[in-house]
């Protein structure tokens, strides 16, 4: 039995060789939090980093690296370029869509395992994507609907979105015949048919798995719909942020996510439903650097839809995880 199985099942605290400690840059902030409690309870231990905390040092003492500090613009290359010089493999939870191609772009040939954007909007989407092809590599169209019951964002949240912001002057982008393009102006509105009812939802709302998929699904069209009332929340004048409802820190926010990807006159839909989107990503990090740590990738730069099984992963998750087949269309 694997590594990362003996420690998914809490039976393997003395996994002998391998180096359990696992290095967390962001670990103050809210989700670097929620990683630190998850890499605990699944029998690893954390090296919480902040701003002053030498990296080199750090890294030479992890096993691994999950980087949770924003903007990531900022902090990616100089967390990365560490995790390289220690020889350790490098995870990110980023939403930041030119940070992604960016990583792609640079690192492909790296020798250390790179998985970036392994977090709710990113490595969610991705395996999700993957899952929904069942092997395949190729699709005409995916399509990405996201149900949040609202959202209430972090300071973090905030401040990276006003970086991208800048970062694309003001522009969006979305992911349209075969490559991210900017758009102006705002976006569309209309209505989503969710397994749970239709709702009105924003479309063009682009987010990491956009930029993730097309790096192992040749696919031209990626539509992306988030629920209006997350959206309206998002952009609201409240620097409040999520609520804590128990004591495992958690919001009331609920969460779920379906893609429907489409192959020739065929559609297959892939689904995940939890709470907190914040709270969601530790499991999605700490499953993949447990996976990088049993083996289960090499190195170079990859998404998690391309590295790992999707439905064994989403399966050892806490998740609704669904799959179907969609009547067949024109």
């Amino acid at each position: 039995m694997s590594f990362g199985t003996l420690v998914r099942e809490g039976r393997a605290r003395d996994p002998g060789t391998v180096n359990t400690r696992i290095a967390v840059p962001g670990a103050t902030g809210r989700t670097g939090r929620f990683v630190l409690a998850e890499l605990e309870r699944r029998g690893l231990t954390p090296l919480p980093c902040d701003r002053t905390t030498d990296l080199d040092r750090a890294f030479g003492h992890a096993g691994t690296v999950i980087n949770c500090a924003g903007p990531f613009a900022e902090t990616a290359e100089p967390v990365l370029a560490a995790a390289i010089r220690a020889g350790i493999p490098y995870l990110d939870i980023t939403a930041e869509i030119e940070v992604v191609t960016d990583t792609f772009a640079r690192h492909r040939g790296a020798p250390i395992p790179i998985v970036p954007a392994v977090a709710f909007f990113g490595g969610l989407g991705d395996l999700l994507a993957t899952a929904a092809l069942g092997g395949g590599s190729t699709a005409d169209r995916i399509v990405i609907g996201y149900a949040l019951s609202g959202w209430r964002p972090t300071s973090g949240t905030r401040v990276t979105g006003q970086v991208s912001a800048r970062r694309r002057a003001g522009r969006r982008v979305m992911h349209t015949g075969g490559r991210l393009r900017y758009r102006e102006g705002p976006a569309p509105r209309t209505d989503f048919p969710f397994t749970t009812g239709v709702r009105p939802v924003v479309g063009e709302f682009t987010m990491a798995d956009s930029a993730t998929i097309p790096t192992h699904i040749e696919v031209p069209e990626i539509e992306t719909y988030m629920s209006a009332e997350a959206v309206d929340d998002l952009y609201a004048d409240d620097p409040s942020g999520p609520v804590p409802v128990d004591a495992s820190g958690r919001s009331a926010q609920t969460f779920h996510v379906e893609v429907i990807a489409h192959t020739g006159g065929t559609a297959r839909r892939a689904t995940a439903s939890g709470q907190d989107i914040y709270a969601v990503t530790a499991p999605l990090a700490v499953e993949a650097a447990i996976r990088v740590l049993a083996g289960e990738s090499g190195p170079g730069v990859a998404s998690a839809g391309a590295r790992f099984d999707p439905r064994d992963f989403l399966g050892a998750l806490d998740l609704a995880f669904t799959e179907e087949a969609l009547p067949r269309t024109r």
